[in-house]
């Protein structure tokens, strides 16, 4: 079978439903998780050229000068700055809360794992609120990772207009996304509608955005990239979306 993002979500979502099984968890979550919703939008770049072509394929884009040829070094290395706009676990309040994850999804997607992703939570969240985060991400994140670590920050910087976006992790110092708005026709957004976002049942569509610059700053995983893949959206997701 050839796999494509897409297929390793889904096959995720049948085969590995539990917050254990994702990687993407806070430690001492219950066996029984709360009622939950959330509504939130990402400001998010990775290193593929526009559009991303994770979605459709079995590898990432190729790099280092061999973008189509043999010897291509595949890798999707991304930033995903997220904002809950509404948002509750439980009796906890989500809205406003940020978190921030920085990732590698690997070479080949047919082997149904991820390379590694460091969880960000911003530093004002409560343990409750992260515990939260990290429930709602389990499910937004049906998939294994090879390395998985969380990890705390300040999100100072998240902000959008028709023009653009900007988020900034630690004031840039450990992360950051900066896009702008890709001329269309008009001056109305460049909209990609119908296709599914990791495991978010709803979403109002892909706002196509190329990046100024993405880049992770943090430790051996550093990474920085200009002019490739970006853009916003804003994603629905609630417990009563899953059946377990």
């Amino acid at each position: 079978m050839r796999y494509t993002l897409l297929a390793v979500l889904a096959a995720a979502g049948l085969a590995a439903t539990g917050v254990a099984a994702t990687g993407i968890a806070a430690p001492g979550a219950p066996a029984g998780t709360p009622e939950w919703a959330a509504n939130m939008t990402a400001i998010e770049a990775c290193s593929c050229p526009m559009f991303c072509q994770c979605y459709f394929n079995a590898q990432p884009a190729g790099h280092a000068g061999h973008e189509h040829g043999e010897g291509a070094k595949h890798f999707c290395r991304a930033n995903l700055a997220y904002r809950i706009n509404k948002g509750h676990h439980g009796a906890t309040n989500l809205d406003g809360a940020k978190f921030w994850i920085a990732t590698d999804l690997g070479d080949d997607f047919s082997k149904g794992e991820m390379e590694w992703a460091v969880l960000y939570f911003d530093k004002t969240l409560t343990p409750a609120q992260r515990e939260a985060v990290g429930a709602v991400a389990s499910r937004l994140f049906p998939v294994k990772w090879k390395s998985f670590k969380t990890a705390e920050a300040t999100i100072d910087t998240w902000q959008f207009d028709k023009d653009g976006a900007h988020a900034l992790l630690d004031g840039g110092k450990t992360a950051e996304v900066k896009l702008h708005r890709f001329q269309g026709l008009t001056d109305a957004p460049v909209v990609i509608h119908n296709l599914r976002y990791w495991g978010a049942p709803r979403n109002d569509g892909f706002v196509l955005m190329p990046n100024d610059v993405e880049a992770y700053r943090s430790g051996p995983n550093a990474f920085e990239f200009k002019g490739s893949n970006g853009f916003m959206i804003t994603v629905d997701l609630s417990s009563k979306d899953f059946s377990s």
